[in-house]
């Protein structure tokens, strides 16, 4: 059954008590939702066991945003799978297009980082998109295709069932610029299709979809109202209780 999330990435942004305080006021708002949409909120490494303690007793799911692509060892500043579950962590977002540009993330590497999220009971936000070259060339369907197919047909079906997929078409992420909701659908449909082709219309329709690009308590509505968009995986607007909220509201 295809679930229906909205996911906070704080980024490199707030202190451990500034994100305890949010993480705090989540909690408390998300009481006000409907049962069938999950909140989920990625703070910073530093953060996670301090933001786990205070979600306790909640339904807000907490989030690594990001995780090595090793086991373990002498790798000085990497944060292994198994670290982030044993301090709360149910899912970890994966190959965000900030990590991709800014620090050479192949897909090669994301397929060893998904397996180890996945062998360690992490549920998976992969992001995919297409830069602003890209969409002006008119190759975003291309791009976004090949990205799904060179990371999640190393996977199986059961596989599946923990992986999300979050379209970021970069152009929009911090700018300002949003797809339209028509921009967006076609290209959730399109991940879709590739989803089915490898693993069956059942694993595809189950698949939930996020867009992520812009999204905001303004725009939210119309973009969510898509068939094949599930929810949204949202920056700066999930720096503000309200503002998260009131996007988790507009389904």
């Amino acid at each position: 059954m295809r679930k229906f999330i909205v996911a906070g990435n704080w980024k490199m942004n707030t202190t451990v008590p500034q994100g305890v305080e949010l993480a705090k006021a989540v909690a408390e708002k998300s009481k006000s939702l409907p049962a069938n949409v999950k909140l989920i909120v990625a703070p910073p490494f530093t953060h996670l066991v301090s933001v786990a303690l205070e979600l306790k007793g909640s339904d807000v799911a907490l989030s690594a945003q990001n995780c090595a692509d090793k086991e373990k060892g002498a790798y000085t500043g990497e944060v292994a799978a198994d670290m982030l579950a044993s301090a709360g962590c149910t899912y970890t977002i994966l190959g965000h297009s900030e990590r991709r540009q800014y620090y050479g993330e192949t897909d090669a590497k994301l397929v060893e980082k998904v397996k180890l999220a996945l062998a360690n009971a992490l549920d998976v936000i992969l992001c995919v998109g297409e830069n602003l070259k890209e969409r002006e060339d008119g190759k975003h369907f291309e791009v976004v295709t090949e990205q799904i197919k060179n990371v999640l047909y190393n996977f199986t079906e059961e596989d599946m069932a923990h992986v999300v997929i979050a379209y970021e078409p970069v152009w929009a992420i911090g700018t300002g610029k949003t797809a339209t909701a028509e921009q967006a659908e076609e290209i959730h449909a399109c991940i879709r299709g590739v989803i089915e082709q490898k693993f069956g219309k059942k694993v595809a329709e189950d698949t939930t979809i996020l867009y992520g690009g812009s999204c905001k308590p303004s725009n939210a509505k119309e973009l969510f109202a898509q068939p094949d968009i599930d929810g949204g995986l949202i920056g700066g607007a999930a720096l503000k209780a309200d503002d998260f909220i009131a996007i988790a509201q507009s389904f």
